[in-house]
């Protein structure tokens, strides 16, 4: 057969190879942030300036310099930034440059198009640096792992389509037959984001001009879209291709085959199929209906045996290379990654169950599972194949071997560092927010006693990611001075015999999978409805009946300052902190009751694009907020939380008491509610939109100035009306709404027991 002569080209690996590990760093820096905030909130005054003498700052004594950053370095936006940065920027990168390489040599042959690896490559960091600029700037949509506005996600559609076409076109014009294993968890995984990015951000824009824009779907259907997404952006973008890299960089990096091919079968199958239907899990003693929350229970415990599955083909591969672990650093990344992988694929089908969820959701606890997997699974799996390449991309050896191994234990202390705090952190808060004395009262009523008791977990938290961050600096001059002695080589010759055309039929003798292997398009096909199958069963029936949302006539839509007050908790990231679903416990009842004594229902959260249910607790539940607080606190609260709450962790919003409402856009906000979601607003209230506003802010500030004489001194020296026109009085209104509604004092609650 006649042997063809091709190039393998190096230079779209190098490319984001090099964009993984700039984006590594930045990424472990927000993260480095964020935790610093978590225990001084005081950060961006010790940068910006304060007017409180309590506090070292570059600019003592003025606060107009914190005024001015709009809140661009608060918590909730660099939190936003941290997880988009890790997500799409460090581990999709890292992923992009390991199926770069491995692709086109499990295929032998070329990638179909340089040209559409070139517009990938720059359309996806283009990306990166847009959700950059918005975030700061606090547009988003608030949606976990999918805060990008709808510019931004229809770039990341086009650029993993762009990815995709390239990647089908290449294994369409392979010189190899079969589809090693690898192979499937890439088509299986750009199946899953693509259909799980589509329908999880469908959103109406305020306008095409804009960036503003308000999700198809409300409250409890959003909640279980978004965690349907948000699940399995873990399932689909930070494991089943970091699967598929440990399926051909470990074999290569230890010199062994897979251990088990049979069970790489299993392993791919059974968990593409179960994992999509794991979502719901998130959402235990929500609003959500309870049939939901039980299938996502069954199949996350029926989760462990595939993940372990392919844990144990991982490191099976390794029998008689033990040795080899010793003194290859490459080798201890990756068994580290995979053991880590194990660990947190065991503890997330146990914090699915609903006794042990009851404990551990909105708290630490999460944290700490999380960045096990992020850290330790995704980041180390990056190291490695990091490590793997570029003494081969640069045709050298690796400059130290010593540096390496450095790296890898600051890492793994790291590691260590961060979870095990987190964990000690999430049980000391779950068992606190649920203990009563014998009189039936909370042993700890003030929640900021819940949050000092954990500050010190905090810092230790900062000092693991000290660690992982300075690996990760090691790695960079370990690289750099690797590449500077070494000489790269952007294609790379090979040669290979053409593939034969022997037809799509199953032959005589072969087997199922080997056949099936060999079929791209049939496999592909079989993929796209195994994933299908679960989201179809929990999405549609939530979506289409009515009966699954009942009604509460009590229930009205925002007003329209409320729904501006809403736009701006969102543009501040407030639900990174805050939740908004009282469960049906006993403690949650009394700790959150506001003036009606109930947990959250499904039907108050209608009008709720997005939702905010939340995903953790650093500060109290907010659902039954309205009433609770006089107006002239959350005014004070904001202005600065430590005159309201001493030892308060919550950062500052002095420019929400600086800003002028933009009302621009108010009316039109209410126009698409009716018209695109149906929601009640008449022609009138549409029509008088403005005076509504303007009577709502009036009895608040009217409200503030009747509660806080001093505040009222304060303004009586400034124009008549000023205040009425701010940023807090609408976010105020929003606040004060919240929980509202319904009225009634009955109370039933789930055991605690």
């Amino acid at each position: 057969m006649e042997t063809q002569k091709f190039s393998y080209d190096n230079n779209i690996v190098r490319a984001f190879l090099y964009a993984t590990v700039v984006f590594g760093i930045i990424g472990f820096l927000f993260g480095l942030t964020a935790a610093l905030m978590l225990f001084y909130p005081e950060l961006p005054e010790f940068f910006f300036g304060t007017d409180d003498t309590t506090i070292q700052s570059l600019r003592s004594g003025n606060i107009q310099g914190l005024i001015n950053s709009q809140g661009a370095f608060g918590f909730g936006r660099i939190r936003m930034l941290h997880t988009t940065t890790v997500i799409f920027a460090f581990v999709c990168n890292s992923v992009f440059v390991g199926v770069y390489y491995s692709l086109q040599r499990l295929l032998k042959t070329r990638m179909y198009s340089d040209t559409l690896s070139w517009i990938h490559f720059w359309t996806w960091q283009i990306m990166i640096v847009a959700a950059y600029i918005t975030f700061f700037m606090g547009i988003n949509t608030s949606k976990e792992y999918a805060e990008h506005e709808w510019p931004i996600d229809i770039l990341i559609a086009v650029s993993w389509i762009i990815f995709g076409a390239n990647m089908f076109l290449t294994i369409a014009k392979r010189r190899v037959r079969h589809l090693y294993v690898a192979i499937w968890f890439y088509i299986g995984t750009w199946i899953a984001v693509a259909m799980l990015h589509i329908f999880n951000n469908l959103e109406v824009p305020l306008s095409f001009t804009g960036w503003k824009s308000y999700s198809a779907y409300a409250g409890v259907k959003d909640a279980i879209v978004q965690w349907w997404y948000g699940h399995n952006a873990v399932a689909f973008i930070l494991t089943t291709p970091v699967l598929g890299l440990m399926y051909y960089f470990l074999p290569k990096a230890a010199d062994r085959p897979v251990f088990s091919y049979k069970l790489s079968i299993i392993h791919f199958w059974s968990l593409i199929f179960v994992y999509i239907w794991a979502g719901p899990h998130h959402l235990q003693y929500t609003a959500l209906p309870a049939w939901a929350q039980a299938v996502g229970t069954g199949f996350s415990i029926m989760l462990i045996a595939p993940s372990w599955g392919g844990m144990l083909n991982g490191l099976l591969t390794l029998r008689g290379a033990w040795d080899k672990v010793r003194e290859n650093p490459i080798l201890k990344f990756f068994v580290v990654a995979v053991t880590c992988y194990g660990m947190a694929t065991f503890e997330g089908p146990l914090l699915a169950t609903k006794n042990i969820n009851k404990i551990g959701h909105f708290t630490d606890w999460v944290i700490g599972h999380v960045h096990l997997g992020a850290l330790g699974w995704n980041g180390f799996m990056a190291f490695g194949v990091i490590y793997y390449l570029i003494p081969i991309l640069w045709r050298t050896k690796l400059y130290s071997t010593k540096l390496a191994n450095w790296h890898f234990w600051l890492g793994t202390l790291g590691i260590i560092f961060y979870a095990v705090p987190m964990y000690i952190s999430g049980f000391t808060q779950g068992l606190m927010w649920k203990q009563f004395n014998p009189d039936g009262t909370l042993v700890w009523k003030n929640w900021l006693d819940t949050v000092t008791a954990i500050i010190p977990y905090f810092k230790m938290r900062f000092l693991g990611g000290l660690f992982y961050l300075s690996g990760a600096i090691l790695m960079v001059v370990n690289l750099i001075a690797t590449v500077r002695k070494g000489s790269f080589q952007k294609d790379v010759p090979a040669e290979a015999p053409a593939l034969a055309n022997i037809g799509a039929k199953r032959k005589e003798g072969e087997g199922t999978h080997l056949w099936l292997e060999r079929t791209p398009m049939l496999l592909g096909i079989l993929s796209l409805l195994t994933i299908s199958i679960g989201s179809m069963v929990e999405i549609i029936p939530t979506l289409s009946l009515k009966k699954s949302v009942p009604t509460i006539s009590a229930v009205k839509p925002y007003s329209p300052l409320e729904l501006e007050g809403r736009d701006l908790y969102i543009r501040e990231g407030c639900n990174a902190c805050h939740s908004q679903m009282v469960r049906p416990f006993r403690d949650e009842i009394t700790r959150f009751n506001g003036k009606n004594g109930q947990y959250s229902k499904a039907g108050e959260f209608v009008y709720d694009r997005p939702f905010l249910w939340g995903s953790k607790r650093t500060g109290p539940d907010l659902h039954r907020e309205g009433g609770k607080n006089p107006s002239s606190w959350h005014y004070k609260h904001m202005y600065n939380p430590r005159s309201t709450s001493a030892g308060s962790i919550m950062p500052r919003y002095p420019w929400l008491i600086a800003n002028n409402l933009d009302r621009s856009k108010m009316v039109d906000k209410m126009k698409l509610m009716k018209n695109a979601f149906d929601v009640p607003y008449t022609k009138a209230e549409i029509d008088s939109a403005n005076s509504w506003a303007d009577n709502q802010a009036s009895r608040i500030v009217r409200d503030i100035f009747s509660e806080a004489a001093d505040l009222k001194d304060a303004y009586a020296k400034r124009p008549k009306g000023e205040l009425e026109k701010k940023e807090i009085v609408a976010l105020i209104s929003y606040l004060q709404r919240l929980g509202t509604d319904i009225k009634t004092t009955e109370i039933k609650t789930a055991s605690n027991n």
